[in-house]
C-alpha cells in the first residue's frame, strides 16, 4: 500500500511527463482496438454475404470445373447425383448450371456467364422466385452491377447467343425482370440468372449441371463420383488471405506505434531514476529495500498503463460505439475491388479483443518500466544521496 501511494504521487507530481506517456498509450490502446475490430467487420461482412448469397453450407463442382478458365466450362458439367436428387427434392440444395454467352448491350458483343438456377429454391438468399413468371418470353436476373454497366433496367429486352453441346450457336431474346442488389461482385458482373430447366433446355443438358449448392443444415458432406465438394474454408480462401495480410500489415505499422510509445516509457523512467537520485538513497536510508524501490517504479510504470486505459475509455468508447453502429462509408469504386465489401462497413469489436488489446500494452509497460529500475540493485544509499548513480 505505501509502494501505492509514493507511485500516485510521484505520477501526480511528474505533472506534464505523466500525461505525455498517458496521451501516446491511450492512443495505442484506442488505435489497435479500432484497427483490429475493422478487420474483424470487414471479414464478417464479406463472409456473411458470400455465405448468404452464393455459398450456403459449401458446393460440389463438377471434377472439370475451374472458375478461373472459361474455356473449362464446355466441359463442366454432369448428370446430377442420387445423393443429391433428394437434397434438391427437399429443398436443402440447388443445382446451378454455368455457360458462356454473348450478349449486345448498345450495339456491342460482351461475353457473360448465363447461369440456370431453380426459381423456387430456398439455399440462397438471390431473388430467384422473381424467374417464375407466365411470360413466353425467357425471365433474366441480373445484378446491380451487371445492370449499371450494361445500362438494362427491368423490362429492357436483351439479345442473347450461346452454344449448345453440340456446338451449334443459337440466339434468344429474354427480359429483365429483377435487378438483384448483392455484395457478391462474383454472382453479379458479367451474368445474367435464367430458370434451369430453360438453360438445361438450351444447351441441350437434362438434369444435368455444374455446381450443386448445399444448404448449411446438411452434413456428412463428402466426395462424390464425378463431382468434388468445397468447404466454407476452401471457398473464403481468398477472404482469409486477404484479411489475413491487411492484418499483418497493420499489426507492423501498430507494432511500430506501441514501440514509440514504449520508447517513451523506458527514457521517461531512466530519466525518473536519474532526477530522482537524492529521493532514493534517502527512501533507502529511511530502510526501504531495493527489491521495493524497484517496485515502486515498476507500479509507476503499470498505474501510466491504468491510467491510459482510463483515458481512451472516455474517448475511444463513443469513437467505437459510433463506427459499429453508423458503419464507416466508404466511395463507390470500393465494389469494383472484387471482393463482397458493401460501401458501408460495420467494424465488429468483442470482448476478448478490448481485453487482449488492454492486457497486452499493460504488460509491455510494465516490463518496460521495470528494465531501466535495474540499476537501483547496485545502487549504495550513500552514493544516492550523494546524487551519484553509475
Amino acid at each position: 500500500m505505501l509502494e501505492f501511494k509514493l507511485a500516485y504521487r510521484n505520477l501526480v507530481r511528474a505533472g506534464l511527463r505523466t500525461w505525455l506517456k498517458v496521451a501516446v498509450l491511450s492512443l495505442s490502446y484506442v488505435l489497435i482496438t479500432w484497427h483490429y475490430g475493422f478487420f474483424s467487420g470487414m471479414y464478417k461482412q464479406i463472409s456473411r454475404a458470400m455465405i448468404g448469397d452464393e455459398i450456403a453450407g459449401g458446393q460440389y463442382w463438377h471434377k472439370n470445373y475451374d472458375p478461373f478458365d472459361p474455356m473449362s466450362l464446355d466441359d463442366s458439367h454432369g448428370v446430377i447425383p442420387a445423393e443429391l436428387e433428394v437434397l434438391i427434392r427437399e429443398k436443402k440444395a440447388v443445382p446451378i448450371l454455368v455457360r458462356q454467352a454473348s450478349i449486345f448491350p448498345e450495339g456491342r458483343v460482351q461475353s457473360v456467364l448465363l447461369k440456370g438456377i431453380d426459381p423456387g429454391q430456398r439455399v440462397l438468399r438471390i431473388p430467384t422466385a422473381k424467374l417464375e413468371t407466365e411470360e413466353s418470353v425467357l425471365p433474366i436476373l441480373v445484378g446491380r452491377r451487371m445492370a449499371k454497366s450494361n445500362s438494362l433496367k427491368i423490362g429492357n429486352y436483351i439479345m442473347i447467343r450461346w452454344r449448345d453441346a453440340h456446338g451449334t450457336f443459337d440466339a434468344i431474346e429474354g427480359k429483365i425482370v429483377e435487378i438483384m442488389s448483392t455484395q457478391v461482385p462474383t454472382i453479379d458482373s458479367r451474368q445474367l440468372w435464367i430458370p434451369l430447366k430453360n438453360l438445361q433446355k438450351m444447351s441441350g443438358l437434362g438434369n444435368e449441371s455444374t455446381i450443386i449448392v448445399v444448404d448449411k443444415d446438411v452434413s456428412g458432406r463428402t466426395d462424390l463420383p464425378d463431382w468434388n465438394f468445397k468447404n466454407l474454408d476452401f471457398l473464403l480462401k481468398d477472404v482469409n488471405d486477404m484479411v489475413r495480410s491487411k492484418r499483418i500489415s497493420g499489426g507492423i505499422m501498430y507494432f511500430i506505434l506501441l514501440f514509440l510509445a514504449m520508447l517513451a516509457v523506458f527514457d521517461t523512467q531512466i530519466l525518473s531514476v536519474f532526477r530522482r537520485r537524492k529521493e532514493i538513497g534517502t527512501l533507502m536510508a529511511l530502510g526501504m529495500t531495493r527489491s521495493k524501490m524497484i517496485s515502486l517504479f515498476t507500479l509507476e510504470g503499470a498505474l501510466i498503463g491504468i491510467l491510459a486505459a482510463g483515458v481512451a475509455v472516455i474517448y475511444g468508447t463513443p469513437l467505437i460505439y459510433f463506427t459499429a453502429t453508423k458503419g464507416i462509408l466508404f466511395p463507390e469504386m470500393v465494389e469494383e475491388y472484387g471482393f463482397a465489401i458493401s460501401r458501408r462497413l460495420f467494424p465488429a469489436y468483442s470482448v476478448g479483443l478490448v481485453l487482449g488489446t488492454v492486457i497486452i500494452i499493460m504488460v509491455t509497460t510494465t516490463i518496460v518500466s521495470y528494465l531501466p529500475t535495474r540499476k537501483i540493485s547496485k545502487l549504495k544509499p550513500t552514493e544516492a544521496l550523494k546524487g551519484k548513480i553509475s
